[in-house]
């Protein structure tokens, strides 16, 4: 979210939770503040949060990366990892995205339907489970601990 470029390499041997966040929707609140609870309650062990903002969904993320890196850090004390603002679906989609929604395809098909869509990665940098943006972080924090 700095601008500077980061090699997913360095989160080998870690489980990523890799998260599409939007400050200005319905289920900002909890979702940070479930993330960051996570993060510092699992980063000891092994969690990576991974998350990156999108204004794909009902232009919930219309700031900037400096804005959002802001807000989350001054509302939420967001100590996890942000990246800068993406696409997640369509033809700009980040090249990740479109790597874990074609590993992880969803129930009515590979694209993500809203904010808060989450992919639990294991250790080998492999997707492991997909979860949608009603599932709570604290939801899958079981299947989280059993990748740890």
């Amino acid at each position: 979210i700095d601008g500077n470029d980061v090699s997913l390499s360095q989160y080998k041997g870690h489980v990523c939770l890799i998260v599409n966040v939007a400050s200005k929707g319905g289920l900002t609140d909890k979702n940070y503040t479930q993330l960051q609870a996570l993060h510092e309650e699992l980063a000891d062990k092994g969690l990576r949060i991974l998350a990156f903002p999108s204004n794909q969904f009902g232009k919930q993320e219309p700031g900037s990366n400096e804005e959002i890196k802001q807000f989350a850090t001054s509302k939420y004390n967001v100590k996890f990892d942000m990246f800068s603002k993406i696409d997640v679906n369509g033809n700009g989609a980040d090249p990740l995205w479109k790597y874990l929604k074609h590993k992880k395809g969803g129930t009515l098909g590979d694209f993500i339907k809203w904010n808060f869509a989450k992919f639990l990665v294991d250790k080998q940098g492999q997707p492991f489970k997909r979860y949608g943006n009603t599932t709570a972080p604290f939801d899958i924090k079981n299947d989280i601990q059993s990748l740890l």
